[in-house]
């Protein structure tokens, strides 16, 4: 990002430059945000258990001994 504001601050860039690279963060961004989209909405709202009863999405903080 630093290198990108220092060229778009000195006087030797090219709009067509600018155009190009905005473009292109902005598809990106689109992909990235629809991806995420797609994963949140196919992301099961209740975790399942297993056959032992502990849930198979999330954080297991306790161990068997």
């Amino acid at each position: 990002m630093r290198l990108l504001e220092d060229r778009l601050n000195s006087d030797d860039v090219d709009k067509k430059d600018i155009v190009t690279v905005f473009l292109a963060l902005q598809k990106q961004n689109f992909v990235l945000a629809n991806s995420m989209i797609n994963l949140v909405k196919s992301w099961p709202s209740h975790p399942t258990t297993t056959t032992e009863g502990l849930p198979l999405f999330g954080i297991l903080l306790e161990t068997k001994d």
